[in-house]
């Protein structure tokens, strides 16, 4: 699995209208210049973002972006699907419409446990949990073992 540009701007960009969702619309500007995120990629993201339903957003001199719903009902999948649509996919296809014959038969049981392993991490972590620096315990787990550090 590979976490696009865009899917990693558009985390940090909702992790920074969490962080500041106290203090009302934020300005994309701002939310760039907090997360070194190109202003003009950014709006695109946000765009998705807002289509996506995970934000809003106001025009004027005091509008800017919010969250459209609280950070703790938006977990990473959510972020990741609105701006890269299907998490895991094969040849830009998803597992479930692919098809195997022959000694690579087995390989479709394996995309699916890929996928679902993917899914089951990416949406059990909301921005809240990241926000407060408090990941949920299977992914901390995993993250504490030496072996997820090294690159083979």
């Amino acid at each position: 699995m590979r976490i696009s540009a865009r899917a990693d701007y558009a985390v940090r960009a909702a992790l920074e209208l969490t962080v500041r969702q106290d203090s009302g619309p934020v300005k994309a500007e701002t939310v760039a210049s907090a997360q070194g995120i190109p202003h003009k990629f950014l709006e695109g993201i946000l765009g998705d973002l807002r289509r996506g339903g995970l934000v809003d957003s106001r025009r004027g001199g005091t509008g800017g972006y919010r969250l459209a719903r609280p950070a703790d009902a938006i977990t990473v999948a959510d972020v990741i699907r609105a701006v890269d649509g299907p998490i895991v996919s094969v040849r830009g296809e998803r597992p479930s419409q692919l098809a195997y014959t022959g000694p690579a038969e087995p390989l479709l049981p394996l995309w699916v446990a890929v996928r679902a392993n993917v899914r089951r991490i990416l949406e059990g972590v909301t921005l809240a949990d990241i926000a407060s620096g408090t990941l949920p315990a299977p992914v901390r787990e995993l993250a504490e073992e030496p072996a997820a550090w090294e690159n083979p």
